[in-house]
């Protein structure tokens, strides 16, 4: 007896051919191979953006680091032997304490940006010597002013017998010295050669912004179209002569103007408006 033949309909089934089952398992293990594309896809992306952080994080440290500007050895000398004013040193800042009878009032100093906080002790200490002012000069978080969010009382709880304080900064630090200004504690705010970015004009404390004739960085036009961030009462006190530097004791700065100002003329410009300021107050 002949083999039955298979009938039309049966030959052209698709569940009776083979090919069918191929094609299944190819469409199976497309959506696996696309998964794991992917995968890499993201594990790439991810370790590229890990990699561009730690670069820029390390490229942050390196340019904080270096290039700080020092204090000069002579203007250090100077104060170290001064009869008047004791220095003492540490983690946090540099402390300047009269060796006469102090007032117990304070100043909390917090150096512009990429400069030596000992840079600032021979121009601070003239107020120390004269007035028996406490002064307070921070390390600022990787020598800038704005990575440094502690608060006040970490520095100022290493001088307890001072118990009225005053905030200042120059330059960078004179923003960040803005920002503790608006603490009711704080009596009153000292700018060298700075402005605030914060709105203080609302704020009840008293405010003395010192600036230089030849500061070609924090310029006189700047320092005055800031002016409505402060106080109406705010003294603003030029020092004729005097450029960005002269604040402090390091040298030259890039893009500043010519000092034609003596530097002791110019602590003592600044003894005497400081003294002049926290006692008038």
């Amino acid at each position: 007896m002949p083999a039955a033949e298979p009938s039309p309909s049966a030959a052209n089934d698709p569940t009776e051919s083979s090919e069918p089952t191929e094609v299944t398992e190819a469409t199976a293990s497309a959506p696996a191979a696309s998964r794991s594309r992917t995968r890499r896809v993201v594990r790439n992306v991810f370790i590229s953006f890990a990699a561009v952080i730690v670069l820029a994080v390390v490229g942050m440290l390196v340019w904080a680091n270096v290039g700080v500007m020092q204090a000069e050895p002579d203007a250090l000398e100077s104060v170290r032997s001064n009869p008047a004013v004791h220095i003492t040193e540490n983690s946090n800042s540099f402390i300047l304490t009269p060796t006469g009878d102090a007032t117990g009032e304070g100043l909390l100093f917090i150096p512009g940006a990429k400069v030596s906080a000992d840079a600032y002790l021979y121009k601070l200490s003239g107020a120390v010597a004269e007035s028996g002012l406490t002064v307070v000069v921070t390390k600022p978080i990787l020598n800038l002013a704005f990575f440094d969010q502690r608060s006040l009382d970490t520095f100022t709880s290493a001088v307890p017998d001072v118990d009225s304080w005053f905030v200042g900064g120059h330059s960078l630090g004179g923003v960040r010295a803005c920002q503790y200004a608006e603490q009711p504690d704080v009596n009153g705010l000292v700018l060298f050669g700075s402005y605030c970015a914060n709105d203080l004009s609302e704020v009840d404390t008293r405010v003395l912004s010192l600036s230089g004739s030849n500061d070609l960085l924090s310029t006189p036009e700047k320092i005055m179209n800031a002016a409505h961030l402060l106080p109406t009462s705010t003294t603003f006190f030029p020092i004729d002569g005097a450029n960005h530097a002269s604040f402090g004791d390091y040298g030259v700065q890039a893009g500043d103007g010519e000092a034609t100002l003596n530097t002791s003329v110019v602590r003592d410009v600044i003894a005497a408006e400081i003294n002049s300021f926290v006692r008038n107050g």
